[in-house]
């Protein structure tokens, strides 16, 4: 069902109401109407589980006699997010399965809401395992599952009725303790929620992104964007290009998300119903926090050679002078020797996705005049290095919103060797300006990415005087 971009760049249509099948609700409310409200179909006759485990390993099995069983609707078309397809569960509270059934007809939402108590006879219709997913349809020419045409639609699905109309219950989501327990062909199709979950960093820095990205001509485009949670699980949140709020910002903060499982072949992708799906308004959890920053002084004369540092762990990351912040990726600055000579080191080789760490150094800027290092590049494909002085960030605090200022030019920061490495040497030497005053920091910044820039970087001798 997820492939959106094969199947969503249609036209929404407006269509009207199917008397079969919108016999209870026909409000955006949704609302149970105070009508007379009669059911279509006899009593179930098998459960929504054991029809389920009907799906053959490929292919479909094809219904040929009455098959009655019900279910509840977990999804919604309201906001664009979902399109001809409704995907419902067994059960309101922790539910077995889920299925997903294809229907050629668009404002679903207003016949089946969101928690709606459905009763469906597949006799006629196809099951089957579909590109991840197990649905129910229509025969097609094209497809193994097809759409179960508009005025079709009443011969197979209805609405179960209450005394009042259309039986709505209300969903509890499956409450799971990482978005990577999401991820089981048992929870596909049904409603699920998770805590602690944020956008990725690369989502909201170092610019913050919308729902979805736009073309030149302002057309939605379906998008992915990264969640994450505090046990370092991971997820994507699947977003159709008519997706009605995608114009609006993710949300920086951390909180619940509650979704629709769902996959597309091997691909999981998660799908909200609306922008209310997420609640992120709690304080943000940094997945790599900021190292060392314990023994911060600021003095406006010293030398640091790293030769006091032990090698012992090896790849040393903590050291209690410094800040050593991952802002994306988790790579942080580590200790390194050669030739019997200490120094940091840092790269994007070998890694996944992008990288974005500074090393803070504290100074006294009142007292400082001078800032030197010497650096070492090792194969060398573009520019990862950049140098910063910062009078406005808080030691372990957030420094992306420190105000930096570039002074990377005053430095000769060596392009090459393209293979192997070249050899640690001073990369001159940067005068403070005189109205530069106050305690502060030099921060040496390196980004880079496993698809882009993987050059190496080795620094030394910082020194300011």
């Amino acid at each position: 069902m997820n492939n959106f971009t094969n199947f969503f760049k249609t036209t929404f249509v407006a269509v009207g109401v199917l008397s079969a099948v919108s016999s209870c609700v026909k409000n955006d409310d949704w609302e149970t109407p105070p009508i007379a409200c009669s059911n279509k179909f006899e009593a179930p006759n098998i459960s929504m589980a054991d029809f389920s485990a009907q799906a053959p390993a490929t292919g479909y099995k094809l219904i040929t006699t009455d098959q009655i069983f019900d279910g509840y609707i977990v999804s919604s078309d309201a906001q664009g997010n979902f399109y001809k397809t409704i995907s419902f569960q067994d059960k309101t509270v922790n539910p077995t399965v889920g299925l997903q059934i294809e229907v050629d007809k668009a404002s679903n939402f207003a016949d089946f809401p969101v928690g709606a108590h459905i009763r469906i006879n597949a006799k006629g219709l196809r099951l089957g395992l579909d590109r991840g997913s197990i649905k129910l349809g229509s025969e097609d020419p094209n497809f193994a599952i097809g759409r179960i045409p508009q005025a079709l639609v009443g011969r197979y699905v209805s609405g179960v009725c209450s005394g009042n109309g259309l039986d709505i219950q209300t969903l509890v989501p499956t409450k799971l303790n990482s978005l990577n327990d999401a991820k089981q062909a048992n929870l596909i199709n049904t409603l699920v929620t998770v805590s602690d979950v944020q956008f990725g960093i690369g989502e909201i820095f170092p610019v913050q992104k919308k729902y979805l990205d736009y073309d030149a001509g302002n057309q939605g485009l379906d998008t992915d964007r990264n969640i994450e949670d505090k046990l370092g699980g991971s997820a994507v949140i699947r977003n159709s290009g008519f997706f009605k709020s995608g114009g609006e910002l993710v949300p920086k903060g951390n909180g619940t998300v509650t979704f629709v499982v769902s996959r597309y072949n091997s691909t999981w992708q998660m799908l909200i119903r609306s922008l209310s799906d997420i609640n992120f308004t709690g304080t943000r959890v940094d997945a790599t926090p900021p190292k060392g920053g314990t023994e911060i002084a600021y003095s406006g004369a010293f030398l640091e050679n790293f030769e006091s540092y032990s090698l012992t762990p090896t790849n040393l990351e903590i050291y209690p002078k410094y800040v050593n912040d991952a802002v994306l990726g988790n790579r942080y600055w580590q200790l390194k020797t050669f030739s019997n000579n200490k120094y940091i080191q840092l790269g994007a080789n070998s890694g996944s996705g992008n990288y974005l760490t500074y090393f803070a150094v504290p100074v006294d800027f009142t007292a400082a005049n001078t800032v030197k290092f010497d650096v070492n590049v090792g194969f060398w494909n573009g520019n990862a290095l950049k140098v910063y002085y910062t009078t406005n960030y808080t030691p372990l605090g957030d420094i992306t919103t420190a105000t930096k200022t570039d002074i990377t030019s005053a430095f000769t920061i060596p392009q090459a060797p393209a293979v192997n490495y070249g050899t640690l040497a001073p990369a001159g030497t940067y005068t403070l300006p005189a109205g530069l005053t106050g305690n502060g920091f030099i921060l040496f910044e390196y980004t880079g990415a496993s698809t882009g820039v993987t050059t190496t970087i080795q620094l030394d001798n910082i020194q300011v005087q």
